[in-house]
């Protein structure tokens, strides 16, 4: 009786809590909970709240409209103490300071690819419950970014930030985020490769710009004033920074690794997805890596956090430190002998404004005591914290925002759009014969087997939270006819044939087969790097067995992120179809139906080069230079020539398309004046080269000049469809140790039958047709160089003249 009693006024309890912030939120749309019986509003000056914690708001500056944010939160961070001065600096252990009204605020959320639950129990703040059961959970990047579409980057940042901030109002979400993770794919093998727009750091960085300007632009707002004042929807966090691509690998961790790069590979490659995420994307925050760069851990070396990050990028924002890397720079890199003290007042010094660990809290006060660091050196990255709260409406709330509620959670449009991505990303590898997409009418009865063919959870992925609702692919296919379902393996590592039998008796009388292989978290995932590129266990005997025993045509589904070297069934007749489909989100099974069936014309490109099987037996993934050296094969498509089983950008259609140009080429010539030098180039062997100046810094170049052409694109077949236009640059054939090709421009283009557009691209001479010397000067080289979209090149020549 008494447990009964107990749960009756928990559950009282519970029903009041609810009731109240109902009531609350219909007088006043700035309350978002009851805490302990007391209203928890949406931000923090507000008369009411402070009036209910028996304090007077107008004794507080922080809390005037009237003064800058700088003022406000350097009056803030004046009246704190030491200890809590550290104490706010360490994302654990944030504490509600109940003199100064202010509460405690976890800074960790995630939103990949929707709100991702990281709840209590992981530390974060994001969470899931009967008010806000799921979110809309979008594709893993991976597949995203394989739609070359920066509108629906765009699109899907803001649904998220939407989604988001209406969680927060609900008080199940906070309103800092961190994500993109904008990491380059350099080895097949990563295991975050899901997480990425993958192997080309324009395409990683363009992706960026877009995501984080869908998270933190608050729409309908034109905002030119002090970027530093600018208001956030929510705020984004580009991350890792950088030269981070190893997991766990030979026993090599990725908390201990030194990644040994040159200033070449890090400004061309590294570098360039962060530079245009801070520069083009206003991101309102960077984290670092745990590893090491050439010998300094990352969240402890100035040059990388202050010099490029906040100077030369000119960051307006915060620098948080990837979970523990300060701990691990003590513990396990021991760093200089580092102790507690000393890793924390290295990383505060180079720049680290957030520890999210317990370091900064722990040992901070003891170091400013021992001279290790200054009080003021904490006081510049709390201010910076601040700043970025109040822009947030963390202090004052945004009106516009603050209607946001469970409404806008999971709507109609949301998961449309969910459905919409996956559809736009999905790459059609092979289709022999024309044998998709298949016709209804003629193909009823359809066998889909394999571990993924009733896939739910595996189709969001990682950092991810409560879908809105799964549709997998046998619901998916249920739509179109009758379904007979086998998983062929126990699970998707296939460690044994026990299911392959049954499968094969499903196929034997299918009008249609559909074989859903591949990959999962079990295999690739954080912390887990792959061992090989080939489909696990027994899934390639069930796809072979399956296949022979198939009376109608086969149709193969890859659902994977990282690369799968699939040469047996590309080159297998039996298999009429392939198709990537990466993780594709919630609606993934209604996405790749509508595409077998043709309700949706594939037209993604694959954003990974995908190598043979062998190519991981040539190199290891400590090795980080991304040319070819000595026997080591090159990396990503701009630098590896050889044999490949889909290159990077590869992507087939239901219908055709043709390129044409008006452009018969153009010259670029350059008067320099005494103040602007020339820099040598390495040339090939026996290639004559009639240069007067070979190359020029960019840094000392106007950089006005644009390369503007128009490609008209045809759709010459009989479905209508969409086609991403991808242009290269190619550099004079002379110039040895450069890339092979570098993507500089892309536009996804939607054409009806026979149907033409014109698509044109300006591009900036500098940025497109720069390449990169060992010491890391970007440098724009005279000569001949190339612009190549599909069969079509267009000569541009660049000349020097004094």
């Amino acid at each position: 009786m008494a447990n009964k009693a107990v749960l009756f006024l928990l559950f009282s309890y519970i029903i009041l809590s609810s009731s109240l912030v109902s009531f609350a939120r219909t007088l006043d749309p700035t309350l978002n909970a009851v805490e302990d019986g007391i209203p928890h509003y949406l931000h923090v000056c507000h008369p009411s709240r402070f009036k209910t914690l028996g304090l007077d708001m107008a004794d507080f500056a922080f809390c005037d409209k009237s003064l800058s944010f700088e003022v406000r939160a350097k009056d803030f961070v004046d009246r704190l103490t030491l200890v809590e001065k550290a104490q706010q600096l360490g994302d654990h252990n944030g504490t509600f300071i109940e003199r100064l009204g202010f509460p405690k605020y976890m800074w960790w959320s995630e939103a990949l690819h929707g709100v991702a639950d990281v709840g209590a129990e992981g530390g974060g703040v994001s969470f899931f419950d009967s008010v806000v059961p799921g979110a809309t959970s979008f594709p893993n990047v991976i597949l995203t970014a394989a739609s070359f579409n920066q509108t629906l980057w765009n699109t899907i940042g803001k649904v998220v930030s939407t989604e988001a901030r209406a969680m927060y109002n609900l008080g199940r979400a906070g309103l800092t985020f961190w994500s993109p993770n904008i990491n380059v794919v350099r080895d097949p093998r990563w295991g975050r490769a899901l997480e990425t727009p993958g192997e080309d750091p324009f395409v990683v960085g363009t992706y960026a710009i877009n995501y984080v300007r869908g998270l933190q632009d608050i729409e309908g707002q034109d905002y030119n004033g002090d970027p530093n004042s600018r208001p956030l929807k929510v705020s984004a966090c580009c991350k890792h920074f950088t030269a981070y691509d190893i997991e766990n690998y030979n026993g090599i961790s990725r908390l201990v690794f030194n990644a040994k790069v040159s200033e070449q590979d890090m400004v061309e490659t590294f570098n360039r997805p962060f530079e245009m995420c801070v520069k083009e994307g206003d991101v309102s925050s960077v984290m670092c890596s745990f590893n090491q760069v050439n010998g300094i851990p990352t969240c402890a070396d100035p040059y990388l956090l202050k010099k490029l990050v906040r100077q030369d990028w000119n960051l307006h924002g915060y620098v948080v430190a990837d979970c523990d890397s300060v701990l691990e720079i003590s513990v396990r890199q021991k760093w200089l002998n580092s102790t507690g003290e000393d890793a924390s007042a290295y990383s505060l010094k180079a720049g680290l404004d957030l520890d999210c660990g317990e370091y900064f809290p722990k040992f901070l006060p003891s170091a400013v005591k021992h001279g290790k660091v200054r009080e003021s050196d904490m006081d510049r990255s709390l201010i910076r914290l601040y700043v970025v709260l109040m822009r947030l409406g963390f202090f004052d709330g945004i009106p516009s925002l603050a209607t946001l509620g469970k409404s806008d959670i999971c709507t109609k449009e949301h998961t449309e759009l969910a459905a919409e991505a996956a559809r736009q990303g999905i790459v059609l590898l092979k289709n022999d014969d024309q044998t998709l997409p298949l016709d209804p009418s003629k193909f009823k009865s359809l066998a889909l087997v394999g571990p993924h063919a009733n896939a739910t959870e595996a189709m969001i992925g990682n950092y991810a939270g409560v879908p809105c609702k799964y549709i997998s692919p046998i619901e998916g296919f249920s739509a179109f006819g009758e379904v007979t379902y086998e998983k062929g393996c126990p699970d998707v590592k296939c460690p044994n044939d026990n299911f392959v039998q049954s499968a094969v008796n499903v196929a034997k009388n299918a009008d249609a087969v559909l074989l859903f292989v591949g990959l999962s978290l079990d295999i690739e995932r954080e912390w887990v790097d792959r061992k090989d590129l080939l489909l696990p266990g027994n899934q390639t005997q069930l796809v072979n067995e399956v296949v022979e025993a198939a009376t109608g045509p086969v149709i193969l589904v890859i659902m994977a992120a990282g690369v799968v070297d699939i040469s047996f069934a590309k080159t297998n007749p039996k298999i009429k179809s392939i198709l990537w489909v990466g993780y594709p989100g919630e609606q993934g099974g209604r996405a790749i139906a509508d595409v077998v069936f043709g309700n949706y014309n594939p037209g993604g490109r694959l954003p990974l080069t995908w190598y043979e099987a062998n190519y991981v037996d040539k190199l290891p993934m400590t090795s980080m230079p991304l040319r070819p050296v000595g026997s080591y094969p090159g990396r990503t498509y701009k630098f590896f020539s050889g044999t490949t089983v889909y290159p990077f950008g590869y992507g087939l259609s239901y219908t055709s398309f043709k390129y044409e140009s008006n452009s018969t080429g153009m010259s670029i010539d350059i008067n320099l004046d005494r103040l602007q030098h020339c820099h040598d180039l390495p040339y090939k062997k026996g290639q004559k080269v009639h240069q007067d100046c070979s190359s020029v810094s960019i840094d000392d170049l106007s950089c006005n000049e644009e390369i503007a052409f128009e490609i008209k694109v045809e759709n010459v077949g009989q479905k209508d469809g969409s086609d991403v236009v991808l242009v290269y640059s190619v550099p004079p054939v002379e110039i040895d140790a450069t890339h092979i090709k570098q993507l500089v421009g892309f536009e996804r283009v939607y054409l009806r039958a026979k149907e033409n557009k014109n698509v044109k691209f300006v591009l900036n001479v500098c940025k497109s047709l720069n390449i990169v010397n060992v010491s890391g000067y970007r440098l724009l080289p005279s000569g001949l160089h190339k612009i190549v979209v599909g069969d079509l090149s267009i000569p541009v020549t660049v000349s020097y003249k004094r």
